[in-house]
């Protein structure tokens, strides 16, 4: 028989199976969070141009606002009636009072739409509103 001494043991390679679940993990995990970032901005709204726009720092459970040109209210991927937003900031404002809202509104909607969300936010209590903007495209002048 065989019996192996209690101060040497067998070399034990490398354990590869929890490093592949880690790594398969971090990868489920970024799919899923990249998944929910895609649904939180339209890609189709094209917001206006302002030279005197800032890129603020981003607060946790802000709520990005999309205002189609057609006026069509888009929040988190979801279509949104003016009661059915005003619901919801109401139940967010009871948990939250001080909620961030940006309002991405697309640069040909009609100002009727973009009052509109501004007055819902007003009703429901939001006070904390910002207004998504792109930086001017610079022109370069023709070569001559």
């Amino acid at each position: 028989m065989k019996f192996q001494s209690q101060f040497g043991s067998e070399r034990t390679g490398i354990q590869l199976a929890p490093m592949i679940d880690i790594v398969f993990l971090l990868l489920i995990f970024f799919i899923v969070l990249w998944n929910y970032a895609r649904f939180e901005t339209e890609i189709d709204i094209s917001v206006p141009a302002a030279s005197s726009g800032e890129n603020p720092q981003r607060t946790i459970g802000e709520i990005v606002v999309n205002v189609r040109k057609t006026g069509q209210i888009v929040v988190e991927g979801l279509t949104k009636t003016d009661p059915e937003l005003l619901g919801m900031f109401r139940d967010i404002v009871a948990a939250y009072p001080d909620q961030a809202v940006i309002l991405r509104g697309d640069r040909e909607a009609a100002f009727d739409h973009i009052v509109r969300v501004l007055n819902v936010c007003q009703q429901a209590g939001i006070w904390n509103v910002s207004f998504a903007t792109t930086p001017p495209e610079i022109s370069t002048p023709p070569a001559k």
